[in-house]
């Protein structure tokens, strides 16, 4: 028998025995004591380092406190339900065929998404070729981090005033914005329950920001358009908003002005830069 390079002198592996098992060997006979076989020694096992946390984004904090006018303030719930300030950034194409929007905090961690669905390959090639935003249906998921659909927007098709429908994922109406006038500062009312419970009010003729008040007439959000970039604004169709909740507000005023944030960009600003 051939004796392994760390097995001690007359140990031999035991031939009736378990695997790696040892016996030793006097010269006449087996003796009766046997030990395991030695192993090779393994590396001691490194641990993994913690993944640093993600730190706060300088873009993001600047284009809130900055661009947005909005001071720093502390940490919210960590949704979209529960955070003072959204961050809505729309991702930038030269061509949008799909409309795409990532929801962030003010420190610039994502909060949800909202993106564009229900769309036939005709009709993007239809959206490729002609300014017809307008005249037709947009249909907008709100997702949440995980991916989860929490609201669902429609757009009906228009002609000079837009109309969108807020609904839950399985169907539960929440409310309606509807735009009020065409002409001057463009207002949009937020019903709910079959009645009006707040006003989306513009603070110019050109509509870039936007504030929001309860049925009262008192402001408990506002919406600011920030600056996306010289290369941005000339060459995409990307928009990028802040929007300011003052206080925690009641349901279903709390959801329709989220929905509010994202609306706004679709019901009206979406066709500003084209013939519609």
């Amino acid at each position: 028998m051939t004796t392994h390079s760390n097995t001690p002198s007359g140990w031999y592996p035991d031939p009736h025995g378990a695997d790696r098992t040892l016996r030793y060997w006097d010269g006449s006979r087996w003796t009766e004591h046997t030990h395991a076989e030695q192993q090779p020694a393994q590396p001691a096992q490194q641990p993994v380092p913690a993944q640093p946390a993600a730190g706060p984004d300088p873009r993001v904090q600047r284009q809130v406190q900055q661009q947005a006018g909005v001071a720093a303030g502390g940490p919210g719930g960590g949704t979209l339900f529960s955070e003072p300030v959204l961050v809505v950034n729309q991702k930038a194409k030269l061509i949008e065929l799909t409309n795409e929007y990532k929801v962030m905090d003010q420190q610039g961690n994502q909060l949800g998404s909202v993106v564009q669905v229900g769309q036939s390959a005709l009709r993007k090639v239809l959206r490729f070729v002609a300014s017809i935003d307008q005249f037709m249906t947009h249909r907008l998921e709100i997702r949440d981090a995980h991916g989860q659909p929490v609201l669902l927007l429609t757009r009906p098709r228009k002609f000079l005033r837009s109309r969108v429908v807020v609904t839950r994922p399985d169907g539960q109406p929440v409310g309606e914005i509807v735009q009020q006038n065409v002409f001057g500062k463009i207002n949009f009312a937020i019903n709910a329950g079959g009645g009006q419970v707040g006003a989306i009010k513009a603070e110019n003729w050109r509509a870039w920001n936007f504030a929001i008040v309860d049925h009262a007439g008192n402001e408990v959000a506002r919406i600011t358009k920030t600056w996306e970039g010289l290369a941005k604004t000339l060459f995409t169709t990307a928009d990028n908003y802040v929007l300011q909740i003052h206080y925690q507000l009641p349901e279903p005023l709390l959801s329709l002005v989220v929905a509010t944030a994202l609306t706004v960009d679709t019901a009206l600003k979406q066709d500003s830069r084209g013939l519609g």
